[in-house]
């Protein structure tokens, strides 16, 4: 004896699952960028190895926080001048033997940085002749949740903006300390 209504709950599934797969929403993206420069990498460290201080990056106008390099330590990016966007950020790693740190973006505008779910990695590593590697890497979600967003919060935007933020400081760096040969 055949089930008919097994039948039709199996075709009614079948005829689900493509729009199921369409429904997932944005996906995990990631970045990660490099600059190799010419200084020793406890000097790199010693320049961008406190959380508190993100002066040497062009496009932060001011860093404002609490807790130093502890777990939990909070600060606030200022961006442009004094009355530009902010960032709210919070230390979850650091580990100075190792020149590394990460951290998440608690709160942010979309207009400002349009992602959510935000995490990075800044590492000093070894590099060749004496200098140093920095990495930035960085995971997250665009901001716009839903299923087909405008084009200025599509993921292709998103990881643009987050690679041009990450290329700026990079850039900076390698100007301040040269690139490696």
């Amino acid at each position: 004896m055949y089930n008919w209504s097994l039948a039709a709950l199996a075709a009614a599934a079948l005829a689900v699952a493509p729009m199921a797969a369409d429904a997932h929403g944005p996906s995990r993206q990631k970045v990660t960028e490099t600059v190799a420069v010419a200084a020793a990498p406890d000097a790199v460290w010693a320049r961008i190895g406190n959380f508190q201080d993100m002066s040497w990056h062009p496009a932060v106008a001011q860093t404002t926080g609490e807790g130093g390099n502890a777990i939990d330590a909070t600060r606030e990016l200022r961006l442009g001048d004094p009355q530009g966007p902010t960032i709210d950020e919070v230390l979850y790693k650091y580990d100075a033997a190792k020149r590394t740190y990460s951290y998440r973006i608690e709160q942010v505008e979309l207009t400002t940085l349009p992602v959510s779910n935000y995490s990075a990695h800044l590492t000093v590593k070894d590099g060749p002749n004496g200098g140093s590697v920095i990495e930035w890497r960085g995971a997250f979600y665009r901001g716009f949740p839903n299923n087909d967003p405008p084009p200025e919060l599509s993921d292709e935007a998103v990881v643009n903006a987050v690679t041009s933020v990450y290329r700026l400081g990079l850039d900076a760096l390698q100007a301040e300390f040269g690139a490696a040969n």
